[in-house]
């Protein structure tokens, strides 16, 4: 089976507007899956996006599968930015005779990218389509840190018949799917009446992260560490304010604003680590003057900019663009090590395996803020430490 059998081309006449696309206009610098599906190994393509169209399982969204098409008609009439872009567009994945069927076809399609080094771009259907994006981590048998940028926790009690997730119950199905490849989970930007205590303590138990909205209020730029640490990213455009992004029947009227949503997409293309997003929850049926399409547009791009602008300063090698750091604990338990890049000026700390859980690696490298290394040079240990060295044992 191969990728042209899951996607229906996309005619990107159909999205021109009546001048025709400029020459510096994404319409006329992407690819597109038109007649013949495009070779895509030789590395011709960085990114790839392709929509979803099936909502079957979004909870009081219908119509957020017709999303993909009003999304393009906004995005390719923005500009390329100051870089090359290397994008194919390879049209839509349409509903499967059951939604399981779906997941299948997102899941082999997000695999098989990922192992050609693209990263797909998925523009929903409803946020339960995260299921089958985490699926596609399965085949490539790698540990798996899942970041969602949402309102609430989508974890409440399941309907047990039937194998499908719904759009606010998904989360339950990542936790049990065996095997489990899930290492880390973090919500951000969730809102504490939106959220079941007993949800909470579930995270807390897990030693998962999960961030207020309120954390970000002042500084959005608190997210990149919690971003960059991601492989994958599923981003609910309920989880913007309604006045900027309406196009959702569950928008409320708090929220990220539109510009800290295009922030957050630009740290997750500067994340060497990230290799998927998903961007769902868009309903065309609920926007005004396609201000929300143009919004998840325009974050796209910034998403796409941030991937060209990667500084791939993962502390590896070599050792001469990073500065070490050592602070010593209070209660004498020994010293904690900071890796500082000389490129970005970003940090990470190193978190020790526990003696015996692995032979090839010695530590864990976790993104952290300034702030972590002056906690601990202050002799406190971070909270963040803590909780990576739990979930390494």
């Amino acid at each position: 089976m191969s990728l042209s059998d899951f996607f229906s081309a996309v005619n990107p006449d159909k999205f021109a507007p009546k001048q025709g696309f400029y020459a510096s206009q994404l319409g006329l610098r992407a690819g597109f899956y038109t007649d013949k599906f495009p070779e895509l190994g030789e590395n011709q393509y960085d990114i790839a996006i392709f929509g979803v169209q099936d909502d079957r399982a979004a909870v009081n969204n219908e119509g957020c599968g017709l999303g993909p098409d009003y999304f393009r008609a906004q995005f390719y009439a923005l500009h390329e930015g100051a870089f090359e872009s290397r994008i194919i567009d390879l049209g839509n994945i349409k509903p499967g005779a059951s939604i399981s069927d779906t997941y299948v076809a997102v899941k082999m399609a997000v695999g098989e990218l990922i192992k050609l080094n693209i990263i797909p771009v998925i523009i929903g259907g409803g946020q339960d389509l995260t299921y089958a994006q985490y699926l596609a981590y399965e085949s490539l048998e790698q540990k798996v840190d899942l970041v969602v940028v949402d309102s609430k926790f989508d974890l409440d009690e399941e309907d047990q018949e039937g194998l499908a997730a719904k759009s606010d119950t998904y989360l339950n199905k990542i936790l049990l799917h065996q095997p489990n490849y899930l290492f880390n989970f973090s919500n951000v930007g969730y809102q504490t009446y939106f959220v079941n205590q007993d949800s909470l303590k579930v995270m807390s138990k897990l030693y998962f992260d999960a961030h207020r909205l309120g954390e970000f209020t002042d500084d959005i730029t608190l997210t990149e560490p919690i971003i960059r640490n991601a492989n994958m990213i599923s981003f609910d455009i309920g989880a913007i304010r309604s006045s900027d992004a309406v196009a959702n029947a569950n928008a409320g009227p708090n929220g990220f604003y539109g510009e800290q949503a295009c922030r957050i997409t630009r740290y997750a293309g500067m994340s060497d680590k990230l290799t998927s997003i998903g961007f769902y929850e868009f309903n065309p049926a609920f926007d005004q003057n396609g201000q929300t399409a143009l919004l998840l547009a325009q974050m796209v791009w910034y998403f796409i900019e941030g991937f060209y602008n990667r500084k791939k300063d993962f502390p590896l090698t070599p050792k001469s663009q990073y500065l070490i750091y050592r602070a010593s604990l209070n209660d004498g338990s020994g010293d904690m090590l900071f890796v500082k890049s000389k490129k970005s000026d970003r940090w990470w700390m190193q978190v020790p395996y526990p003696s015996g859980i692995t032979k090839n690696e010695r530590y864990h490298l976790v993104p952290c803020r300034y702030d972590d290394y002056t906690m601990a040079v202050n002799g406190e240990m971070p909270d963040l430490w803590w909780r990576t060295y739990q979930k390494l044992l």
